[in-house]
């Protein structure tokens, strides 16, 4: 007969006589974890100001780099006398504090996702943390995938409606500076934070709340609920844009599938193994 010391996890032995498993840290006490969450937003805030001081010296460039969709769309009418105006003495204030909230928490998003990792970091197993590295920089990618899609994309084609209609109403263009940046900070973070609607369903299926099952079973509530969104998120609602923008989050819905597929089949693999 076997030695019971040979099998530790052999369902028969008693759970009391079952090693401790070993922590990956030393267990923390309340007021410990307070002290690392302040440490967290500390380090994120300063970052957030650090990354916004920047951009308010240089504000001028900054604020011509994200002047590039009007100015490129502009060329492909020439004669079109088209000049931001500010209808007040406070809104150049105003597209200062955009200009610096949008490019601080654009460029802050990597940052302070390693940092909210760092914190729960310890809390968690060693297959927890295999899984939570690629999710941070999943997270990152998709974030900032979307930030480029809504600027060097969806903004454009904003600005190109928005003159055809102007023109066919034969209205005059009085576009102030605080509604174009207020439509550029919606774009580009909006369409950052909906492409990470993915990483929540693979996040979902990893958890066992939600199956590869379900999913397939409900494609066409999917897309009814992505061009829900894409008519939330984008200002103009010409189906072209919002086509535009539902597109590319139906491909990562599909991509989403085939990523919990893999991760079910691995589950599916692991227990059969124990």
């Amino acid at each position: 007969m076997s030695n019971p010391d040979d099998h530790p996890e052999d369902p028969y032995t008693p759970a009391e006589a079952l090693p401790p498993p070993a922590p990956r840290e030393k267990a923390m006490g309340f007021w410990e974890h307070l002290e690392e969450l302040r440490g967290t937003i500390i380090k994120s805030v300063v970052t957030l100001v650090v990354f916004a001081v920047l951009i308010g010296i240089f504000i001028k460039q900054f604020n011509q780099a994200l002047l590039w969709p009007l100015h490129t769309v502009k060329a492909e009418y020439p004669g079109l006398e088209l000049k931001l105006v500010a209808q007040s003495m406070l809104e150049p204030f105003t597209m200062i504090i955009q200009l610096c909230f949008l490019g601080s928490v654009t460029l802050s998003a990597p940052f302070i996702l390693f940092y909210v990792a760092q914190f729960v970091a310890p809390a968690l197993t060693e297959r927890e943390m295999r899984a939570v590295l690629p999710m941070c920089i999943s997270a990152m990618i998709l974030f900032l995938l979307g930030a480029n899609f809504g600027f060097f994309l969806l903004m454009p084609g904003t600005v190109r409606i928005s003159i055809e209609l102007t023109q066919a109403f034969d209205l005059a263009f009085m576009w102030t500076v605080g509604k174009y940046y207020s439509t550029l900070m919606w774009l580009v973070l909006g369409v950052g934070a909906a492409f990470e609607f993915p990483l929540i369903i693979v996040t979902l299926v990893w958890l066992g709340i939600m199956t590869t099952e379900f999913l397939r079973k409900h494609r066409r509530h999917a897309i009814v609920v992505i061009f829900i969104l894409a008519a939330i998120i984008t200002p103009t609602p010409d189906p072209l844009n919002q086509t535009l923008f539902a597109a590319p989050l139906y491909v990562l819905f599909e991509l989403s599938i085939l990523v919990s597929s893999r991760i079910e089949k691995r589950r599916a693999r692991e227990l059969a193994v124990t």
